[in-house]
């Protein structure tokens, strides 16, 4: 939470007086709990508190950091935050859900279901936002660039795993359909494309490689 003053030692002794057993229990400090500690005063006392108060508008991303949810670190929270605009929204997500936002796979989509599913963390969650933290963000608008193209993945891209690729697609708005047919879009295809690469050409639809479906992906959104 970025709480400027908090270090290893102070943590080290509130611990030991028994002032804090969660982060939630920081944001019920007073001064007279500080000044019991080793090495501070009225100022230092007062500068600390402040800075637990000012942590409180910290905002969703900061505080998915400060939660210890393995493998989210601050570029994945910002991701987050910006794409689920609340902490109720995230603990609610499906594994599709979470997986549709950019740089999140299986891996970080598990301990984050995993995180939500244990009740001491929610516990923690309630705690901390009866203490006032603030626990939402501005969405950021999603694309819908690709709303109405329907593609399929055939094949083994260079980069991309099937389900990041499908989730950067439905991040744009397009759909990603497990067979081809006359409603196909685009096939993008990869190494050792199957049966659906021969169904795209017998129906003539364009195709695709992971740099073409990157370009898409990237190009700016035009007016349908």
């Amino acid at each position: 939470m970025n709480i400027d003053g908090l270090g290893e030692a102070v943590v080290q002794q509130l611990l030991d007086r028994g002032l804090v057993k969660s982060v939630a229990d920081l944001y019920r400090l007073k001064k007279e709990d500080l000044l019991a500690l080793d090495r501070f005063a009225e100022k230092s006392a007062a500068a600390l508190l402040d800075e637990i108060e000012g942590s409180k508008k910290s905002g969703l991303a900061r505080l998915l950091m400060g939660l210890g949810i393995r493998f989210v670190g601050e570029r994945t929270a910002q991701l987050l935050a910006q794409e689920f605009g609340s902490i109720e929204a995230i603990e609610r997500a499906t594994a599709e859900e979470l997986e549709r936002v950019e740089e999140v796979g299986p891996r970080i989509s598990q301990a984050i279901l995993e995180f939500f599913a244990q009740p001491a963390n929610r516990a923690l969650i309630e705690s901390l936002k009866a203490a006032g933290v603030k626990m939402t963000a501005e969405k950021k608008p999603r694309s819908a660039h690709l709303a109405g193209l329907t593609f399929v993945l055939t094949g083994t891209l260079p980069t991309l795993t099937r389900e990041e690729a499908k989730a950067k697609i439905e991040a744009a708005g397009g759909k990603a359909a497990a067979a081809v047919s006359k409603k196909t879009s685009y096939v993008v295809a990869g190494e050792e494309a199957g049966s659906k690469l021969d169904k795209a050409r017998e129906l003539k639809i364009p195709m695709l490689d992971e740099a073409g479906l990157l370009a898409l992906l990237e190009a700016a959104p035009f007016p349908h």
